[in-house]
């Protein structure tokens, strides 16, 4: 019960770094207790307490799904909404607890016994590749390297090297060498050794310092502004819609008339101060487009007139060949100008479990009750689609898909030039407004671009290419904003190779226990040596 307590300690510090506490340095020992206790355990009791530190990391994070309760304005009676949201909560917390418990068993299984340098290695290894499987799933968010996003910028510059496992890496090993200075005792020692041998005795601690000192060096360097301008290409005067169209009025016609008025009048107001290009949020308007729908009339008159470039968020037609219902519909943003020609289209690929779709359709469909404005399902968008328009190729993601950085860097790699991230977060807490707000401040560091966030209720906002906000909106606000953003053409290295550094811990570490292994079974069989 200590060692389990002592890794609960860790994991409610982790859950203090992202918003509503924003308290990031926490992150840097937040490994620390779950290090010390899993030197010391058996395999089945390292993977308990992994799964605790996980259950209170993830699991404060997290809390802002129960914020979707109560769903009373989609009929469901105040105690069944209270339970589906506590339910979708527990489940979420333990998926990624799942991923500290399988860490922390690793670590047992193959490191004790090993010298620390190997154990480091590991650990970095283990944990960054756990986390590349996981972002094969649905459910991705609360990635370590995301708890230093937006705050701490200078550090985060680390992420255009290899992206997100960069800072996930990092934050493992200083938690590592910190550890082990704690398991070393230097403080122990005679104080008449000499410095030297202090030196040596201290090298864990001071190895952890100076990795944290390069990374902020190098951030330094990344953060100069000559340099940021410097990589600044065409301009681009954007304009943002925060459209704050509650959930409660999506199935009434008078907020029907709240949402067309809003975006009409913003998008207005934005053409007329010269914008050059205006973002709407994700399904702005619940309607199928092209099709005509008298919902959408007044603002397809104001386009018209305007000739703006508009990106709207809305439903498509389903583009995939091979879907079951011809009903399906995909969640699009549709770049208009108010001729018949759509100019550019994205279709939303990382779809909300249970929101967009059924998992498990067979055994929950008849359970499942989803609201949607049209019959059939949302069909996922290609994972390979690419997104032109007349001022080149864009960065596009929309709700959650802002948590995946594969994404954006794919996007990037073939050509994007500037990030647009739609999404709605009226489901939720203020705090995770802020959470996503967070993810795309990194999307845009990792991949060096100019990010337009349109969000319905906030947080709505403009960031360059080092993670800075230029601009933030209030939350449950209607706002609208134009800013100059800067289209660019370079190529960070986790741009152009990806993710090459979980590859290469992987194989370090790998030959690291295989050698440690063979001079174990060596000793074994020649005992005089």
């Amino acid at each position: 019960m200590p060692n389990l307590l002592f890794a609960a300690l860790g994991g409610v510090l982790m859950g203090l770094t992202p918003d509503p506490y924003s308290q990031w340095w926490w992150a840097w020992i937040a490994l620390v207790p779950l290090w010390l206790v899993i030197q010391k355990l058996k395999v089945k009791e390292a993977i308990a307490a992994g799964v605790v530190w996980g259950c209170c990391y993830h699991g404060m994070a997290l809390f802002w799904i129960t914020s979707v309760h109560p769903l009373e304005w989609m009929g469901v009676p105040w105690w069944s909404s209270l339970a589906i949201a506590t339910l979708v909560w527990i489940l979420i917390t333990a998926w990624g607890a799942v991923l500290s418990g399988l860490w922390a068993g690793s670590m047992a299984f193959f490191t004790q016994g090993l010298n620390v340098p190997s154990r480091i290695v590991i650990a970095c290894a283990v944990f960054s590749g756990l986390e590349i499987i996981w972002s094969w799933g649905p459910l991705y968010w609360t990635a370590l390297g995301f708890t230093q996003s937006p705050h701490d910028l200078m550090l985060l510059q680390v992420s255009r090297l290899s992206g997100q496992q960069t800072m996930t890496s990092a934050i493992v090993a200083v938690n590592g060498l910190i550890g082990e200075t704690i398991l070393q005792k230097p403080w122990r020692s005679s104080s008449n050794s000499s410095i030297l041998n202090r030196i040596k005795q201290w090298r864990y601690a001071i190895a952890a310092l100076l990795l944290v000192l390069a990374m902020a060096a190098y951030g330094f360097w990344e953060m100069d502004g000559d340099r940021l301008a410097l990589g600044n290409g065409q301009a681009i005067k954007a304009g943002i819609i925060q459209g704050n169209f509650p959930n409660p009025l999506t199935v009434k016609p008078r907020g029907w008339e709240i949402a067309l008025n809003n975006y009409t009048n913003g998008y207005e107001k934005l053409a007329q101060m010269g914008a050059e290009m205006i973002v709407t949020p994700e399904t702005a308007f619940s309607t199928l487009y092209p099709d005509y729908s008298p919902r959408r009339e007044l603002f397809d008159r104001v386009v018209e007139k305007y000739r703006v470039p508009v990106w709207l968020g809305g439903f498509g037609k389903t583009r995939n060949p091979n879907t079951e219902d011809p009903n399906n519909y995909t969640n699009s943003l549709f770049l208009i100008n108010g001729s018949d020609q759509i100019l550019g289209q994205y279709d939303k690929v990382r779809l909300v479990p249970i929101g967009e779709y059924i998992p498990l359709k067979p055994l929950l469909g008849s359970l499942i009750k989803r609201l949607s404005p049209l019959r059939g399902e949302v069909d996922a968008g290609s994972t390979e689609q690419l997104v032109d328009t007349p001022w080149g190729r864009f960065i596009v993601g929309i709700c959650y898909e802002s948590a995946y950085p594969a994404t954006f860097r794919f996007q990037t790699a073939a050509g994007g030039r500037l990030i647009l991230s739609a999404s709605n977060n009226a489901h939720f807490a203020a705090y995770m407004s802020a959470q996503h707000h967070a993810q795309d401040v990194a999307r845009a560091v990792e991949s060096d671009r100019w990010a337009v966030r349109a969000t319905n209720t906030g947080y709505s906002g403009f960031v360059d290419p080092n993670g800075r906000t230029v601009w933030l909106s209030n939350v449950n606000t209607y706002e609208t904003h134009m800013q100059t953003v800067y289209l660019r053409d370079t190529k960070t290295l986790y741009v152009m190779w990806g993710d090459w550094l979980t590859p290469l811990l992987c194989l370090t570490g790998a030959a690291a226990y295989t050698v440690s292994r063979l001079q174990k079974n060596t000793t074994m069989f020649n005992p005089t040596h």
